[in-house]
């Protein structure tokens, strides 16, 4: 039988300028135990991008987001 690991993710309302910044040298470092770590990390400051995108303007080379042409 699988099992099922449950996880939250931080409230992006709640995050502050100083967490991004602790977040973006973690991702920049990357130096993690294992990959899912910075995959998470990095998940996060792609959702902190869309929902407050003036908190992650520095950092957003770590995010390596490309335009899409919809048309």
């Amino acid at each position: 039988m699988t099992t099922l690991q449950h996880f939250s993710t931080p409230d992006v309302s709640k995050v502050t300028e100083e967490d991004v910044a602790e977040l973006a040298v973690r991702l920049d470092k990357d130096d993690y135990a294992d990959p899912f770590a910075g995959l998470n990390d990095w998940h996060l400051l792609r959702a902190i991008a869309f929902h407050r995108p003036e908190m992650v303007e520095p950092y957003l080379y770590l995010l390596d987001l490309e335009a899409y042409d919809e048309s």
